[in-house]
């Protein structure tokens, strides 16, 4: 059945085209603000999906390249129909297993990785009956292994990974990350109002870097049953009508 389109605007004349299988949530816009790629960086976004995370990058700094890679074709025609009603020449949108990314794209040469995963170990909890979003939420095409190998073959030395998981399975991810030299440097949780645990935690990596981990203060979503004042910043103009 053909998936309905909906064209969310993001702002600053930027949109981005989802359905009922490709999407975004909180979660996606907090990683593309923890990464902040600078001007000019190059950038690969693994399992894009819609492309969120680089459209809200390229919304906001002109980067020098970005690409984004995504195992379902479903979801790279979408990122691409918004791709090409915006005219981003440099954001090239590739329809690939991450496992299988050799030759399609150039190792060891970008600035900037990053990757809102699937949550779910291949074994937790019941499946979806819809593929496409079980591939989204299980580990079942590519495991938390698989990504962070990819992402540390694309970087160039002291480039950075940036990716967003469940606090439950941050050791895991830190444990992959400094197996494959990519030194955990950044790490912020996120919450959903003060006295809960946390919900989500963010970390980002450079690429054979060297020790130290800077834990940042942690991101309330919430204060006094609305959005608190830094998620109104992040959240900037996408926001202003669910705001006001």
């Amino acid at each position: 059945m053909e998936q309905k389109l909906k064209k969310e605007p993001l702002g600053n004349g930027f949109f981005v085209y989802v359905s009922e299988h490709h999407t975004f949530g909180t979660d996606a816009v907090l990683l593309a603000d923890f990464a902040k790629p600078a001007a000019k960086v190059k950038m690969v976004d693994l399992g894009t999906g819609c492309g969120i995370i680089p459209l809200l990058a390229l919304r906001d700094k002109p980067l020098k390249s970005v690409f984004g890679v995504d195992i379902s074709q479903e979801a790279t025609e979408l990122a691409q129909k918004t791709v090409n009603e915006l005219s981003l020449p440099n954001f090239t949108v590739i329809n690939s297993d991450l496992k299988q990314l050799k030759g399609k794209i150039d190792f060891g040469c970008h600035t900037l990785v990053t990757c809102n995963p699937p949550y779910k170990a291949p074994n937790a909890g019941l499946k979806n009956p819809d593929s496409v979003i079980e591939v989204a939420r299980h580990e079942v095409a590519c495991t938390l292994r698989d990504i962070i190998e990819v992402g540390a073959k694309l970087l160039q030395t002291s480039g950075r990974f940036c990716i967003c998981h469940r606090p439950e399975r941050l050791a895991e991810l830190m444990s992959l990350m400094s197996e494959y030299k990519v030194e955990p440097k950044r790490l912020r949780l996120v919450c959903q109002r003060k006295g809960e645990e946390p919900w989500l935690v963010l970390v980002e990596g450079r690429r054979c870097g060297k020790t130290g981990l800077r834990i940042e203060p942690t991101l309330y979503v919430e204060e006094d049953g609305n959005f608190s004042k830094e998620m109104i910043k992040i959240y900037g103009a996408y926001k202003e009508g669910y705001i006001n």
